[in-house]
């Protein structure tokens, strides 16, 4: 095969929302796609997200928004809240998919895997766990990947979809690790208070927080904990450990700090951001989602970020005859944007950590207004 053909093999680091995404969206244009991915396939990191705007629209191009919708819990609106609960600056979300569907969504995260999963099987994706990329040698016209297992697979196309510390990244020697920033993010599954219908986040004094409703009867606490020590914890500790990181709250957050009882419904993670300002591939391997731009967390946008990069990269592909031209538009066409989220993402934690709370609203709603753009 030669550089110019459009691919007709893809092999894909990382099961997560974006690989998923790209592979639904390669297969239904008749490539043939394998997954593999380190973690065993029931191995989901935390219990919710937003799907923002965005995300949505990106969904709705693979007719998957829907179901998404269906499975979570409807947002119109950011309600930023003084740490006592009460309201001091509404940001309502743009409505990309139309009247009569949210603006945003709150959905379990072992939700959304499961629909994306279930597309790309529907698909004719293959997907395996417990297994990760070795080594990679491009010959110009085809990749011979190494896995972990010691087989071997020979791709057209290789995407590193595989998160913050990529070994895809690593492997094509491209710069800009994972940087921590000072913070740890806490998340608990609790029952959706009545009064919860919107993304809720609460100003505190040394720390942030928020509330996300998932379903009906769901919904996640948030605490973004600001110049923390990433050392693990007692695994056993983590909902005391929470509720009382969550004590100088008042209002509504004292309400749900109390419903934090189980340390298994509890997880915390450092917050690392990843900007790699280009390019984002070597010959004919990629690195996608979070491999290639990670925000923090306080624009609830790093799964929109992802889900746009699989349908965009598969709009790519298709486009072009010259895989590695089809490549460089499409960092191209990510870079500004994915710059935008990253940046102004860090930005709002610093502006947090030293009380400006007014200012990172701001922040955050040109943001958002900004991702409403077409990507």
């Amino acid at each position: 095969m030669s550089s110019s053909s459009s691919p007709r093999r893809a092999l894909l680091i990382g099961a997560g929302i974006g690989g998923l995404t790209l592979a639904i969206a390669l297969a239904r244009r008749g490539v043939t796609v394998e997954v593999i991915d380190i973690q065993p396939s029931h191995a989901i990191a935390g219990w919710g997200l937003s799907l923002t705007g965005p995300s949505l629209r990106a969904l709705d191009a693979l007719a998957l928004a829907d179901t998404c919708v269906t499975a979570g819990y409807g947002i119109t609106a950011i309600s930023n809240c003084d740490s006592d609960g009460e309201v001091r600056h509404v940001i309502p979300l743009p409505p990309l998919l139309g009247p009569n569907r949210p603006s945003q969504i709150g959905l379990s995260r072992p939700a959304l895997y499961d629909i994306l999963r279930e597309g790309a099987l529907a698909a004719g994706v293959v997907i395996g766990y417990d297994r990760t990329i070795d080594g990679l040698h491009d010959d110009g016209e085809t990749v011979r990947a190494t896995l972990s297992d010691g087989s071997e697979r020979f791709a057209d196309l290789v995407i590193g979809a595989d998160g913050v510390h990529s070994r895809v990244r690593s492997l094509l020697d491209i710069p800009s690790g994972p940087r921590y920033i000072g913070q740890m993010v806490w998340r608990a599954l609790i029952p959706r208070p009545s009064w919860a219908t919107s993304l809720h986040t609460f100003a505190g004094t040394e720390s942030n927080a928020g509330l996300v409703p998932i379903a009906d009867d769901r919904a996640y606490v948030f605490l973004t904990e600001n110049r923390a020590d990433p050392t693990p914890i007692a695994e056993n500790t983590l909902a005391e450990s929470m509720r009382e990181l969550l004590a100088p709250f008042g209002g509504r957050v004292a309400e749900v700090r109390e419903l934090i009882t189980d340390s298994s419904v509890v997880v915390r993670r450092p917050v690392h951001v990843v900007m790699v300002e280009g390019p984002w591939h070597r010959g004919r391997t990629v690195i996608i989602g979070d491999a290639a731009h990670a925000p923090s967390p306080q624009l609830v946008s790093g799964a929109a970020l992802a889900i746009e990069d699989g349908v965009l990269l598969a709009e790519e592909v298709a486009a072009a005859t010259d895989i590695e031209q089809a490549l460089s538009a499409f960092t191209q066409r990510r870079l500004e944007r994915c710059r935008l989220v990253v940046e102004s993402s860090v930005r709002i934690a610093d502006l947090g950590r030293t009380g400006r709370h007014a200012e990172a609203d701001e922040v955050q709603q040109r943001c958002h207004r900004a991702m409403a753009a077409p990507a």
